[in-house]
């Protein structure tokens, strides 16, 4: 084996150990409702999370942009899956979870994530560029799923509330699903290169990581599949403690959902900055919202399929005020992405536009 493939194979041991424990730790701590059992089973989530995209990042170094961003974004979803779906079929289901964590999906993503990518690169480099066709089809295939998902079940009237009628639900799972694969098809093959960092930058700047053997891949995937079994079966143990926790303080419901869309995005919101200090803003933007894109488009089907089978409607629409800053939102996002190059400036504005968000969730 030469020195290059030895050096694409190391990596910490704990990424190799860690889905194989978690997972022994989720079938022996199973059902447990003490604090002590509920403390291991949050470290063994958060520890399984951060395993997964590790491996999900070896493969997508592997195969390489754009179809890496869209890798990390499917494993993420997953991750999110394995969350939400523990809390419908849980003891206390939250009816409004899934518009809550795809809310905060969204803002995180478009305010919290970019943001802070946007500052610290812009800390280092001043400004970078991006591709604005690539940002600019991501914000195409999101105004329209958030609008329909989000604001939309309104102001219908087949059903009273924030809801939507079984055939309503049904057509929008479809439309969403579609969206995502009409921009997954447009992201990896029609205009790939609106997603590939600038010319200038591929033959500048060192990879994030280098390219692993295919024989590493090949393990990566193999723990990467554990370690999505483990959140899956840590997630239903996990859910309970976060719902008391967040009752316990006193705070709204919707903090459910902030949490949740806050574990699935951590890990990959050390990618996304790590590209950005590397003067990669454009796969910082590939990754985050790539996230909110799949995050949509995928969960909002299941999560429809599970809701048609319990008999449990989902409460979808959001309050006037979050359909305010959600106008808001995509207006700065525009503005931000229209441009090609990012400053300080935007990036202060939308952790502001985050802080305002997250002030209004806690006291409405």
């Amino acid at each position: 084996m030469s020195s290059e493939d030895a050096a694409s194979l190391r990596r910490p041991d704990w990424n190799l150990m860690m889905p194989v424990v978690v997972l022994v730790l989720a079938l022996v701590l199973k059902g447990g409702t003490s604090v002590l059992a509920g403390v291991f089973l949050g470290a063994a989530l958060l520890g399984s999370v951060l395993t997964a995209v590790h491996h999900a990042e070896v493969i997508a170094a592997r195969v390489g942009e754009p179809f890496g961003a869209v890798i990390l974004a499917l494993a993420v979803t997953v991750i999110e899956l394995g969350l939400i779906v523990s809390i419908m079929l849980g003891e206390h289901p939250e009816p409004t979870l899934v518009r809550d964590t795809i809310h905060a999906v969204v803002v995180l993503v478009l305010h919290g994530l970019a943001g802070l990518c946007i500052v610290v690169g812009a800390i280092k480099h001043h400004e970078q560029e991006f591709h604005t066709q690539g940002a600019q089809a991501y914000l195409t295939v999101l105004l329209p799923m958030v609008s329909i998902t989000l604001i939309l079940p309104n102001y219908t009237v087949a059903s009273r509330g924030p809801y939507y009628s079984g055939p309503q639900l049904a057509f929008v799972s479809v439309c969403c699903l579609v969206l995502w694969v009409a921009f997954t098809f447009v992201q990896t093959i029609r205009h790939r290169d609106y997603f590939k960092p600038a010319q200038k930058q591929e033959e500048e700047e060192a990879p994030l990581m280098s390219r692993p053997t295919s024989r590493a891949a090949r393990i990566s995937l193999i723990m990467l599949l554990v370690a999505l079994v483990a959140v899956v079966l840590l997630a239903k143990g996990v859910s309970p403690f976060i719902q008391a926790g967040v009752a316990a303080m006193g705070a709204p419901p919707a903090l459910v959902g902030v949490i949740v869309a806050a574990i699935v995005l951590m890990p990959e919101a050390t990618t996304a900055v790590r590209a950005a200090l590397a003067d990669r803003l454009q796969t910082s933007i590939n990754l985050a919202l790539g996230s909110a894109v799949a995050s949509i488009g995928l969960t909002v089907p299941i999560v429809a399929l599970i809701s048609w089978w319990t008999g449990n409607p989902l409460e979808l629409g959001i309050s006037a005020s979050g359909s305010t800053l959600l106008a808001l939102s995509f207006l700065m996002a525009m503005i931000t992405y229209g441009i090609g190059r990012a400053s300080l400036l935007s990036g202060v504005v939308h952790l502001i536009l985050l802080s305002m968000w997250l002030v209004f969730l806690i006291s409405p």
